[in-house]
């Protein structure tokens, strides 16, 4: 092994900020600024990298709040991500007839300068698909007599109807109570979904508007999924909680009332439009 001597150092010298920056310019003389000038700007050390980008999708999401949030993460035109979906070669059930609604998993993904509207839809499928597959999910669905994309269904409505995680078995329970009984749902969230809109009021006409997604005025599951669910409304719509109840209202927030007869939801009914006439007059 070659030795290399070298002389010395004086005990107690150190280089101070006055000779760092002389032997930074001998370098640069040496050696060439274009090198060493982000060192110089840089304070000699490395920038730390840039925080990982995610697209976060929350649970209960329609696929045109989806879309939206793809094109501003990626800084795309509007309707980029919507026009997406026919190339993107999604992996949706056959009932889908392509429309992902249901499917787009709310969940954080990573987005990178190369990620395209399409990749990013692929996935929140996949992610979807693999829930939806799980064992537990794909066991109850089968113990319920489920198809994955009624699954997916009922479980959209479950997200949006259920107040809190809680409630999420017992708004089940009462689809499938209903059901049973060959009631129409009657689910707010599907007026919602058929009017593009959000809200906890529904008037009487609302529930007479010619949609498939009125389930006032038809029976069984809507034709599609409402929103895009969780996995814990999944989970839900296979393992409904254990009740008689048919009707359920949301008196206020935190507190649903879950009925099984007529009379006493109307009561619960009546405590809640007590509450609301009460709140816009505040």
């Amino acid at each position: 092994m070659r030795q290399e001597h070298r002389p010395p150092k004086r005990p107690g010298t150190r280089v101070t900020r006055r000779g760092r920056l002389a032997i930074l310019f001998g370098l640069l003389v040496a050696t060439g600024a274009a090198v060493l000038v982000p060192l110089l700007l840089n304070g000699g050390a490395d920038k730390p990298p840039p925080p990982p980008r995610r697209l976060v999708i929350p649970e209960g999401w329609r696929a045109a709040q989806v879309f939206a949030a793809i094109d501003r993460e990626l800084k795309l035109p509007a309707g980029s991500g919507k026009a997406a979906v026919a190339g993107a070669g999604l992996a949706l059930p056959a009932e889908a007839k392509g429309n992902p609604e249901g499917f787009l998993f709310p969940a954080a993904y990573p987005v990178t300068d190369e990620s395209t509207p399409a990749a990013l839809l692929a996935s929140m499928v996949r992610t979807a698909g693999r829930t939806l597959a799980g064992a537990p999910v794909a066991a109850g669905a089968k113990a319920q007599g489920m198809t994955p994309y009624q699954t997916a269904t009922l479980a959209s409505i479950i997200q949006a109807e259920a107040a809190t995680p809680a409630d999420m078995g017992k708004v089940a329970r009462v689809v499938y109570n209903r059901l049973a009984k060959s009631m129409p749902l009657q689910m707010d969230s599907t007026i919602n979904y058929a009017l593009n809109r959000t809200t906890v009021d529904t008037a009487v006409g609302d529930t007479r508007i010619d949609s498939p997604f009125n389930t006032y005025a038809r029976q069984g599951l809507p034709p599609t999924p409402i929103d895009n669910p969780g996995a814990a409304a999944m989970a839900a719509a296979v393992a409904p909680t254990p009740g008689d109840w048919l009707f359920f209202v949301t008196v206020k927030p935190g507190d649903t009332r879950f009925s099984a007869t007529y009379e006493e939801h109307k009561r619960h009914v009546a405590e809640f439009n007590k509450r609301r006439a009460a709140a816009r007059k505040a």
